[in-house]
């Protein structure tokens, strides 16, 4: 079983700062990410609001100027999923797939992943016409008419990106305001290629071997009816990737891992960064000032118990 000081769990923006500065410090760490690096970021076409972007930067360019960044040091990197940590007195155990790891330290990026509807249709039809990530799949409809289906900051962004693509967009919103950004909402109610349906949710995705159409539910008249569209994109929040986590590590009702302002888990020794952590704002930039505030304290706890 391999001993190190720290290990890091996932490669998104957080994943990707904190190893960065355990690996300044020079710390003996590993880091452990089941797919390529990036995370979420991934998924984004451009990102307009990182600063030192003014003119916006695409996601997968933005990853790749980080993880870069690791190039000139030595590590151990895992390309695998944790199934559990076991909590020790003084050092912690990681369960791979395979392989067991040691470590005094851990912080956990693991971030989280798109929730669904849970409506008839939905699971039978992902992938054929039904999708989560508009830059996966926008370009199989281009000059189609679609929906996209929420109503934060990233339903009306990826409607955005969508209608550069698309004949035309229904934006469906279970109430009568949105709850994303000003800027987005203008942008939204603008754009000629979005009709906006408020008060209004989707309660079946209807067809034979593709996405044929929406069947959908108006909530103030209660009537029902049906929206011919070759594909919905659903973009109504996240859920937490922490399936592995061990129930000593406290989490909020929703999954996500409490942490305080330093990033530290009730449990000595174990950090939480990025998206994974119970908070209000999930971005890039936040996901970044986690990495480095966990992985600062990280170092500080070890020179404790050293």
């Amino acid at each position: 079983m391999k001993k190190y000081q720290s290990v890091v769990v996932g490669g998104g923006p957080a994943g990707i700062t904190a190893a960065l500065y355990l690996l300044r410090g020079g710390l003996n760490i590993a880091w452990v990410e089941k797919l390529a690096p990036g995370g979420q970021v991934l998924l984004t076409e451009t990102i307009d609001n990182y600063p030192g972007f003014p003119q916006g930067v695409k996601g997968f360019e933005l990853i790749d100027r980080f993880a870069a960044h690791l190039e000139e040091f030595n590590y151990d990197k895992y390309m695998d999923e944790v199934q559990n940590i076991q909590i020790g007195e003084r050092e912690h155990r990681i369960k791979l797939s395979e392989d067991w790891m040691q470590a005094d330290t851990a912080i956990i990026c693991t971030g989280a992943s798109w929730k669904k509807l849970g409506i008839p249709g939905e699971n039978r039809l992902n992938g054929r016409g039904v999708s989560y990530c508009a830059l996966c799949d926008g370009n199989f409809f281009r000059d189609q008419e679609i929906a996209c289906i929420g109503g934060g900051d990233t339903a009306l962004e990826e409607s955005l990106y969508l209608a550069k693509l698309v004949k035309k967009i229904y934006l469906i919103h279970r109430r009568e305001a949105f709850r994303a950004s000003k800027i987005y909402q203008d942008k939204v109610i603008a754009n000629p290629k979005i009709e906006i349906i408020y008060n209004t949710i989707p309660k079946e995705f209807v067809g034979e071997q593709d996405l044929e159409s929406l069947t959908l539910v108006n909530l103030k008249t209660n009537k029902t009816f049906s929206l011919k569209v070759s594909g919905a994109f659903v973009f109504i929040g996240l859920k937490p990737e922490n399936l592995f986590l061990p129930e000593e590590i406290k989490t909020d009702e929703y999954g996500f891992i409490i942490t305080d302002i330093e990033m530290r888990t009730n449990i000595k020794g174990i950090f939480a960064a990025g998206d994974i952590r119970s908070k209000v704002c999930r971005q890039i930039c936040t996901a970044v000032g986690d990495g480095a505030t966990a992985a600062q304290n990280a170092q500080i706890y070890l020179e404790q118990i050293s």
